[in-house]
C-alpha cells in the first residue's frame, strides 16, 4: 500500500504549559472549572510521569466537558480561526468508540503519532493494524487539543482523521462518516476567507487520501486511575 513519507512532528509543551494555553483560550470556562483546578492537574499528572514520555504528553479536557463543537473555534492558523464544515452540524454526535477515556474532566494522554506512514490508507484499514500494535486511535477532541497546543502537528499533505469518535445512528448502526483535521484550501462552500485554516471535517469509513494519517496514542491516564 503506498505509504507517504513521515516529517517529523514537533514535541509538545510541558503539561504546566498547556494548562496555561488552555486557560489563555478560556477552555476552564468551558468545562465549567476554575483556571486553578485545570492548573492543579496538570501540576500532578506531570509529578506522577516518571519518565519524559517520547514526545512529550498531551493534557485534553473530557469532551462530554467541552465539545468539539466549542474547540474548533479556538484554533488558530496564518491568523485564522479554526472552523467546523458546514455540513457537519452533527459534531458533537461523534462519541468515543474505539476509545477508552478516563471517567474525569481532565486527563492525559502518551505516544501520541500522526499516522503518516497510514496515508492513504481507509480508515476500515487502519483501525485493526492500530489495535494491532497495542495503539488506540484518537478521539476528535483530543486532535483539536494536539493541535491546539502544537499547531505544526497540522501540516500541509500530513494532517490526519481521528476515527476513536464514531457517530451511532437512530437504527444503531455506525455511520459511514468520520472525522478528520486539514487545512481548508478555501474552495467550495468553506470560502476564499477560509483558506489556510484549520478544518475539522469528514471523511468516508472506506476512503483513502494521500494527505491523511491516522492519529493515535499509546495509552490515557488519570493520575488516580491507571492507564488506559
Amino acid at each position: 500500500m503506498p505509504e507517504t513519507p513521515t516529517t517529523a512532528v514537533p514535541a509538545l509543551p510541558s503539561l504546566a504549559a498547556q494548562a496555561d494555553r488552555l486557560v489563555d483560550l478560556g477552555v476552564h470556562r468551558l468545562a465549567g472549572v476554575s483556571a486553578a483546578e485545570l492548573r492543579s492537574f496538570a501540576e500532578t499528572a506531570a509529578q506522577a510521569r516518571t519518565e519524559p514520555a517520547g514526545g512529550g504528553t498531551l493534557l485534553a479536557v473530557h469532551p462530554d466537558r467541552v465539545p468539539a463543537s466549542a474547540l474548533a473555534p479556538l484554533l488558530r492558523r496564518d491568523d485564522k480561526p479554526g472552523f467546523v464544515v458546514v455540513d457537519m452540524t452533527d459534531v458533537d454526535r461523534f462519541a468515543p468508540h474505539s476509545a477508552a477515556l478516563p471517567d474525569s474532566p481532565f486527563y492525559v494522554l502518551d505516544g501520541l503519532d500522526r499516522g503518516d506512514d497510514m496515508a492513504n490508507w481507509s480508515p476500515e484499514e487502519a483501525l485493526p493494524a492500530l489495535t494491532a500494535a497495542d495503539r488506540a486511535p484518537l478521539v476528535l477532541t483530543e486532535g483539536i487539543h494536539w493541535v491546539l497546543q502544537q499547531p505544526e502537528v497540522l501540516d500541509r499533505n500530513h494532517c490526519f482523521m481521528t476515527i476513536g469518535s464514531r457517530l451511532r445512528k437512530d437504527n444503531g448502526a455506525l455511520d459511514a462518516r468520520t472525522p478528520a483535521i486539514w487545512i481548508s484550501n478555501g474552495t467550495g462552500r468553506d470560502g476564499r476567507e477560509r483558506r489556510n485554516a484549520p478544518k475539522v471535517g469528514w471523511c468516508w469509513w472506506g476512503n483513502r487520501h494521500t494527505w491523511l494519517g491516522f492519529a493515535s496514542t499509546t495509552g490515557r491516564s488519570h493520575p488516580a486511575a491507571p492507564a488506559s
